[in-house]
C-alpha cells in the first residue's frame, strides 16, 4: 500500500504516505505488535470511572503526536532546511514516545513501580520489530531515538524541544484530547497560532515568537486547569489509590494464596526480571481480567478493593489541603479510627494523597520568546506566566463512605466551620 489515513477526531486526517522515507518508517513502525499493543492501553488509566468517555487509547494519541510533530517540521524547515534530515528520529520518537507504558498508563506507573520512558528506550533498542525497521532506515537511528526518549538526548535542541519540554507535541496533543474525551471545555487550544509562533533562536533551540504570546499563555493556563479538574479529581485519586492498594495486597499475599497467571506472576512478584514478551504481555485487558478474578474468587482484602473498583463503588475524598502535615496525618489517624469502629480494615480504605503542581518551570525545559533581535525567558515577558510558577499543593484525605458525615463534622468543628 503506497498511503494511508487515519481519520483522527482532533487532527482530521492523518496521511501517511510511503514514497517518503520518515512517513515509510512511521507506517512500518505503526505495524508492530508493540505498538498495536497501545489499543489496549487506556490514556487516562480509571478516569473513566469518572468521565464516562474517558475511553481513548494510548494508540491514538500517539498518532495525534506524530500530526503535530509532523506540522511542527515542516513549519520549522522553512527556516532550518536541514532540520529535515531529523525528520525519521523526530516522526519515530513522537510515534513511539508512549510504547512502553504500562497498563493504565501513568496509573500503572503507580501500581508496578515502572517508568514508561525506561521502557520505551529499552523496546526500541532491543525489539527486533522495532529496532529492525529503525536501522534499516538509517543505522544508528534505533539508539538516537531510545535516548531521545530515554535522557532527552537529541543532535538539535529544537527536535528534543518537539518531544521533550513544556510546549512539546505530546502535550499540545494530550491537553486536546483529554478535553475532548472527558467532556471539559478548558483543553480548548489555539492550536494553528501556536505551531505558527515556533521559531528558532539564534542558539538552535525551539523559541516563541511574540506573537504567539497569548495563544501560549492560554496553553500553559488550560493545562493547569486539566491537572486541577481532570487528572487531579478526588475521584481520579481515590481510583488510582484503589488500583495501588490491589497491587500491594496481591503482593503482600503472595503467589500461595493469590491466584494469577505467568505474565502477571512476574510482574507482581519478580518485577526486575521482566523480559520484553513478559512487559508486552500485561496491558488493560490482562489486568482487568486478574481484578476481575480477584473480585470473584481472591482472599478478603483483595476481593473487597477489586470490587470496589469493578462495581463502582468507590471511596470518598475529604480536601485536607488547607492543613499542616502533621494535621493531615492526624486526621488520617480519626478517619481509620472511625473506620475500625464501624468493623473496616483501615488499610484498605483510609489513606492519604498529597501532590505538589506547578503550572510552569522556569528552569524545567523554560520557554523563550524570539522576536529577531532579542531572546528571554518567557516568564520575563508574562506576569501571568510568573504566576503559574509558584507551587501549589493538594492533599486529599481518603476514607470510606460509612465515616464521611462523622468525619466531616469533626473536621468542621476543629476549624470553626459550620458542618452543614
Amino acid at each position: 500500500m503506497g498511503s494511508r489515513t487515519y481519520h483522527d477526531p482532533l487532527h482530521g486526517a492523518i496521511r501517511l504516505d510511503r514514497a517518503l522515507p520518515a512517513e515509510a518508517l512511521v507506517i512500518d513502525l505503526i505495524d508492530t505488535a508493540p505498538f498495536q499493543r497501545l489499543r489496549r492501553i487506556r490514556q487516562l488509566g480509571p478516569a473513566y470511572l469518572t468521565f464516562h468517555g474517558a475511553e481513548s487509547s494510548r494508540f491514538t494519541h500517539s498518532l495525534g503526536v506524530l500530526q503535530l510533530a509532523r506540522q511542527a517540521l515542516i513549519a520549522l524547515q522553512q527556516l532550518e532546511p536541514a532540520l529535515g534530515e531529523q525528520a525519521g528520529v523526530l516522526y519515530a520518537a513522537a510515534l513511539l514516545h508512549d510504547v512502553g507504558h504500562g497498563p493504565l498508563s501513568h496509573s500503572g506507573e503507580e501500581m508496578f513501580g515502572l517508568k514508561h520512558e525506561r521502557w520505551s528506550g529499552r523496546l526500541i533498542r532491543e525489539h527486533a520489530d522495532l529496532r529492525g525497521p529503525l536501522e534499516a532506515f538509517a543505522p544508528g537511528t534505533a539508539d538516537a531515538v531510545a535516548d531521545l526518549l530515554e535522557h532527552g538526548r537529541a543532535e538539535h535542541a529544537a527536535i528534543k524541544a518537539l518531544v521533550s519540554s513544556q510546549l512539546d507535541c505530546d502535550r499540545l496533543d494530550y491537553l486536546l484530547r483529554d478535553s475532548y474525551s472527558t467532556g471539559t471545555s478548558y483543553g480548548s487550544l489555539d492550536l494553528e497560532r501556536i505551531l505558527a509562533s515556533f521559531t528558532l533562536a539564534p542558539d538552535g533551540g525551539l523559541a516563541i515568537h511574540p506573537k504567539g504570546l497569548m495563544a501560549v499563555e492560554h496553553y500553559l493556563v488550560v493545562r493547569n486547569l486539566m491537572y486541577r479538574s481532570v487528572y487531579n479529581h478526588r475521584l481520579n485519586v481515590v481510583c488510582n489509590w484503589l488500583l495501588s492498594r490491589c497491587m500491594a495486597e496481591a503482593r503482600q499475599l503472595g503467589p500461595a494464596q493469590v491466584w494469577a497467571d505467568a505474565v502477571m506472576e512476574r510482574w507482581l512478584w519478580q518485577p526486575q526480571q521482566l523480559d520484553l514478551p513478559t512487559f508486552l504481555g500485561n496491558d488493560d485487558i490482562r489486568t482487568g481480567y486478574h481484578l476481575q478474578r480477584w473480585g470473584e474468587e481472591g482472599p478478603e482484602g483483595l476481593q473487597e478493593l477489586s470490587r470496589r473498583l469493578l462495581e463502582r463503588r468507590l471511596l470518598r475524598a475529604t480536601d485536607v489541603s488547607a492543613l499542616a502535615p502533621e494535621q493531615r496525618l492526624g486526621w488520617l489517624a480519626r478517619a481509620s479510627r472511625l473506620s475500625a469502629e464501624r468493623g473496616l480494615h483501615p488499610d484498605r480504605c483510609c489513606g492519604l494523597h498529597q501532590q505538589q503542581n506547578r503550572g510552569y518551570h522556569p528552569y524545567k525545559g523554560g520557554l523563550r520568546l524570539w522576536d529577531g533581535h532579542q531572546l528571554g525567558a518567557l516568564e520575563q515577558r508574562s506576569a501571568l506566566v510568573r504566576s503559574l510558577i509558584q507551587p501549589s499543593e493538594t492533599a486529599w484525605l481518603i476514607h470510606p463512605p460509612e465515616v464521611t458525615t462523622a468525619l466531616r463534622q469533626e473536621l468542621a468543628l476543629e476549624s470553626g466551620d459550620n458542618p452543614a
